[in-house]
């Protein structure tokens, strides 16, 4: 991850559009804890750092890959 990367600050618009999703989702996502917190700027301005949204899609593709449970037998059943 590159110094500007780290540097990068998203919008709600900028966020969801990134996960093709509404902002209503992206504050749903936030509320139930599945989703990385913004901070909080001046009055109700938020945004996230791109370093934490990219951790997160870190996270979310190794969690996939490790909690798929099924039968690679009856999966390649001919």
């Amino acid at each position: 991850m590159s110094k500007e990367t780290k540097a990068l600050y998203l919008s709600v618009d900028q966020v969801a559009e990134r996960f093709s999703v509404s902002k209503h989702s992206i504050w749903r996502w936030r509320r139930e804890g599945d989703f990385p917190a913004p901070y909080k700027l001046i009055g109700t301005t938020a945004r996230w750092k791109l370093a934490d949204i990219e951790e997160w899609e870190g996270g979310l593709r190794s969690g996939l890959a490790t909690h798929l449970l099924f039968d690679l037998e009856e999966v390649f059943v001919t």
